[in-house]
């Protein structure tokens, strides 16, 4: 791997921008934390714009109530917390947690997990979804919707924060993180940020304005689970593994695949299995 230390020629320089935005006292605010917030915010506000126009939805009619995706952001941010930290424990550090127990609460210390963040979220999304007796597959299209900006977000804040970054490489857009030792590496995270956030979210908008996927429950939500999954495990082959974990099977197979494996197989399962209810009734 000697051919990926610091070159002769001149590696994109890695920005200087402080993870943490602003601080008070012992209180500060990290970009990381932001993106989470700012993420779900605006999920909830695209969500909100999304039933707020009748004539997306089958039959003229939004499955919920502005007040209703009020109500879900507290269900949302604990599916998110909860899940991600759970997720990271059991998929990515199982050992270290359950040698140090004490250790699952230092959240400051970071270690989430998008795919127990999915998991976490989706419960929270049927739970709500039945106590409002709204349609769960229409829950899930609302809120997947509005999902990838949040991801992107946080594939930023992973960048700034110097961590999970790519394999070694000669590319000429290669960066030398702070934190990755001496070598040229892709910049995974901004490929994430772009497949998983821009990308998405526009798929998803051409899909829901001009495709009037959202009058077919589960559709949208299944279009966006099996695109991350793909994307997440096309992004896999330039990302650094976990340290603690490695290659998985023949120095190529990682965690972040066998995950998304299921999602795509469910995504699509979701999208093949999707009726128009205003088709099928004759209308």
């Amino acid at each position: 791997m000697g051919e990926f230390l610091v070159p002769t020629f001149a590696a994109i320089a890695f920005p200087d921008i402080d993870p943490v935005i602003f601080s008070i006292g012992p209180f500060s605010v990290h970009w990381y934390g932001l993106g989470y917030v700012a993420g779900i915010l605006f999920a909830w506000w695209y969500a909100k714009k999304l039933i707020s126009k009748p004539r997306l939805w089958a039959n003229n009619t939004p499955p919920m109530k502005p007040a209703d995706l009020d109500d879900f952001v507290l269900w949302a941010a604990l599916g998110v917390v909860l899940g991600g930290r759970l997720g990271y424990i059991l998929f990515y550090d199982f050992d270290r947690y359950l040698a140090n127990p004490l250790d699952i609460f230092k959240v400051w210390e970071g270690g989430m997990s998008f795919h127990g963040g999915f998991l976490g979220t989706a419960a929270a999304m049927m739970l709500f979804a039945r106590s409002r007796r709204i349609n769960v597959y229409s829950m899930f299209d609302t809120i997947a919707a509005g999902v990838p900006i949040g991801l992107g977000l946080v594939r930023i804040a992973n960048f700034i924060n110097s961590e999970l970054w790519g394999r070694p490489t000669d590319v000429a857009w290669g960066i030398v993180f702070p934190t990755g030792g001496p070598f040229v590496r892709h910049p995974s995270q901004l490929y994430e940020a772009a497949l998983e956030g821009i990308v998405l979210f526009t798929i998803l908008a051409i899909l829901i304005f001009y495709g009037r996927k959202l009058k077919s429950p589960r559709y949208i939500s299944g279009a966006f689970v099996a695109l991350y999954g793909l994307s997440r495990m096309f992004v896999e082959f330039f990302r650094e593994p976990d340290a603690q974990l490695g290659y998985l099977y023949d120095g190529w197979l990682t965690m972040g695949m066998i995950l998304s494996i299921p999602m795509v197989l469910v995504g699509l399962g979701f999208v093949l299995s999707a009726r128009n209810p205003e088709v099928a009734t004759g209308r």
